[in-house]
């Protein structure tokens, strides 16, 4: 079967690889319809890639039809359609048993003292072969694929794999008090649904979206927020300030991570650690990585006293510098991590699978290209090209 694959620091490929049979009681072979790049992809890209193997197939935003399943998989039947979550959960654990399925102890990676698995998500996260491909298999099976309703498209279902669930669990962690403002650092797929999130759960009274990209910042608007746009501003936390009587945010949430603009020193350096050979780069990021803390350093600025800032960008970092005086005097709240997408799929599904699409998710792709032109579209993605704010690939074509 075809599939895209890393080959090296930004170097992808779809290669032709074995298809993958049930393995465990619980597995599942999925044949993938569509399956998107996310923006944690292109950490993958760049700076994680000593974490990576030649070969290993990436994607962790699918969807599909069940083909097989292993014996103790019963509440899924060869023929329905499903959306998988991007972590693998065994939903029986003492984290799942909580609702804490990103940190799951039965997919739990503890060589790298990290939580639950991830499709195609690096060595840290388990090396599971990933959905940017034709077939997959689908560990824990018997817990984690959403079945989607007849009659529904599948981009209306695709992003309940990662992008939905993380976007309305930043906003619900962002404890925005009812008529106040939430301030959004991002205006990319994430930051997107976590304005439009936002307009749903019903709290904010102002939603202010940042961003440096034309299309994003347009895109933003015409979805009701206001917009700040960094390239005409001198500080993004003044600017906040000036829109909430001086006083800050209530919340702000960070969708941008690790992939921030404002620090092209630091962009050269962990770019360079990027392609060190393994041996060294792995420890670098292990004991001494840095990211470009751009965003979450304007999110701290632009919090009021007493606030709290949601992040659900990645971040990769241990010796990240944060302003800790002003984090501490400002008696901020911070919540972080990744998402426990089940925690959300049936509360999520009964807005999504109605006839109006809420979410506006059908029309959140700018791009929809065949699995076979997978390399141009991540350089596309990751640089920001013609108008590209969400890729959609069919692994068909």
């Amino acid at each position: 079967m075809r599939a895209l694959t890393w080959q090296a620091p930004g170097n992808v490929e779809v290669i032709d690889v074995p298809r993958p049979t049930l393995q465990e009681p619980t597995d599942a072979i999925i044949r993938v319809t569509s399956t998107a790049i996310c923006g944690s992809d292109l950490h993958l890209y760049g700076v994680l890639g000593p974490f990576l193997d030649k070969g290993d197939v990436l994607g962790h935003e699918f969807m599909g039809i069940v083909e097989e399943t292993g014996s103790a998989v019963t509440n899924l039947t060869p023929g329905d359609r499903v959306v998988v979550p991007f972590n693998i959960s065994c939903g029986k654990c003492w984290m799942c048993s909580r609702g804490f399925y990103a940190q799951c102890e039965t997919t739990q990676n503890r060589e790298y003292n990290k939580g639950a698995s991830l499709f195609g998500y690096s060595k840290m996260y388990g090396q599971v072969p990933g959905g940017q491909a034709e077939y997959v298999r689908v560990p824990h099976a018997d817990f984690g694929p959403v079945k989607v309703p007849e009659g529904f498209t599948d981009e209306r279902a695709l992003y309940l794999s990662d992008i939905l669930p993380t976007a309305w669990q930043g906003v619900k962690w962002a404890h925005v008090p009812r008529g106040g403002t939430l301030a959004i650092m991002g205006a990319g797929p994430i930051g997107q649904l976590a304005l439009r999130s936002a307009k749903v759960q019903g709290n904010a009274e102002q939603i202010i979206v940042v961003d440096l990209v034309d299309e994003r910042l347009e895109l933003a608007r015409q979805w009701g927020a206001t917009v700040i746009d960094l390239r005409e501003v001198d500080s993004v936390g003044d600017a906040i300030h000036d829109l909430t009587n001086g006083r800050g945010a209530d919340s702000v949430l960070d969708a941008v991570g690790m992939e921030a603009h404002g620090n092209p020193v630091r962009e050269k350096l962990i770019n360079g650690v990027g392609r060190l050979p393994a041996p060294l780069a792995k420890p670098a990021i292990e004991k001494a990585g840095i990211d470009r803390t751009a965003a979450l350093i304007s999110a701290i600025d632009a919090v009021r006293r007493a606030g709290t800032v949601s992040l659900s960008g990645v971040y990769g970092g241990q010796a990240d510098p944060l302003p800790m005086m002003d984090m501490f005097d400002k008696g901020i709240r911070m919540t972080m991590g990744q998402c426990h997408v089940r925690q959300w799929t049936d509360e999520l599904s009964e807005i999504l699978f109605q006839d109006e699409d809420v979410f506006g998710v059908e029309q959140l792709a700018t791009h929809r290209l065949g699995l076979s032109q997978a390399a141009e579209a991540y350089e596309m993605f990751q640089k920001k090209q013609d108008g590209c704010i969400k890729v959609v690939l069919d692994p068909t074509r």
